[in-house]
């Protein structure tokens, strides 16, 4: 069957991931194009479309309601991430798409962005700034909540999951980063290996935005270089989307949740292990950063003939 790729049909995209969380880039500086679900699914399909985790359609903020809002808080956002799930649901944010965003923009030169500089982006968490670091970008991810309050933190957990091939129920701690996570640790990388994430999991209570969940195995801390910094490996099942090789607001969920299990003296500074790769997420206060690459792979072109 050929997909419907609609007012996407004959424009020139851009491919890029972010330790392999994979994204398909529409320039649409002036806001003129109607997206619809079916032609976001249609060309994030892996098997009838391009294929990727997620669309994100690079416009200007003045273009967009939700980039005006943004504009209000902070006029430096000039460029709006008006990011799709795969699915073509409409989310919050995304932390390997926001890197990839600011790298395109400066590839593309819409912005000048030297080493050590940065640039603010909207996106509908709110403005996120970006810098440059070398060959890695830095994204301030702004301010983490746990829905759940200090009695969820204190008691590390407030809902309870079961996941396709582990042995019965699961605790897990919700984090909103702003996207909804629910986090659940596992014993060892036998147990995160045999979780089936092709099968939903159940929840109780039933998160009623949705929720991704990010399975976590602490992987302990090392000392050696005068900074604590800990270590943990993760998979992600993305809301609207299904297991990821990478979720950026998930790596950072996961390491403020295996940070609130370590209790006081755990580190600030955090490694996160991927399938797609690494990133570090480091936490001061309410806020958190997280850092990574970004690489654009492909332009193309829809036919859809």
């Amino acid at each position: 069957m050929t997909p419907t790729f609609g007012v996407l049909a004959g424009r020139a995209l851009t491919t890029g991931h972010g330790t392999e969380n994979d994204f398909v880039l529409v320039p649409d500086p002036d806001g003129e194009l109607a997206l619809g679900a079916a032609e976001v699914a249609a060309v994030c399909d892996r098997h009838a479309g391009v294929g990727a985790d997620g669309l994100i359609r690079v416009v200007r903020s003045r273009a967009l309601p939700e980039g005006a809002a943004v504009l209000a808080e902070e006029p430096a956002a000039e460029w709006f991430m008006d990011y799709r799930n795969a699915d073509g649901s409409l989310a919050e944010m995304c932390g390997n798409g926001v890197r990839v965003f600011a790298h395109y923009l400066r590839v593309s030169g819409l912005v000048d962005l030297p080493d050590g500089a940065s640039v603010v982006v909207g996106t509908r968490g709110g403005p996120r700034r970006i810098t440059l670091e070398g060959e890695l970008y830095t994204v301030d991810m702004g301010v983490w909540t746990m829905p759940g309050g200090p009695q969820a933190e204190a008691e590390g957990y407030d809902v309870v999951v079961d996941v396709p091939g582990l042995e019965g129920p699961r605790a897990g701690l919700r984090v909103t980063v702003p996207n909804p996570h629910t986090v659940v640790a596992l014993p060892d990388e036998a147990s995160l290996a045999a979780a089936q994430l092709t099968l939903p999991p159940t929840y109780d209570p039933v998160p009623p935005e949705g929720t991704n969940l990010e399975l976590v195995v602490p992987l302990g801390e090392d000392d050696g270089a005068g900074t604590s910094v800990g270590t943990v490996r993760m998979r992600v099942l993305e809301r609207g989307v299904g297991e990821t090789r990478s979720c950026g607001t998930g790596t950072c969920a996961a390491a403020l949740a295996v940070r609130a299990w370590g209790g006081a003296g755990a580190p600030d500074v955090w490694r996160v292990l991927v399938p797609g790769g690494e990133v570090t997420v480091r936490v001061a206060g309410d806020r958190v950063w997280l850092t990574g690459p970004a690489v654009l792979t492909a332009d193309v072109v829809l036919r859809g003939d």
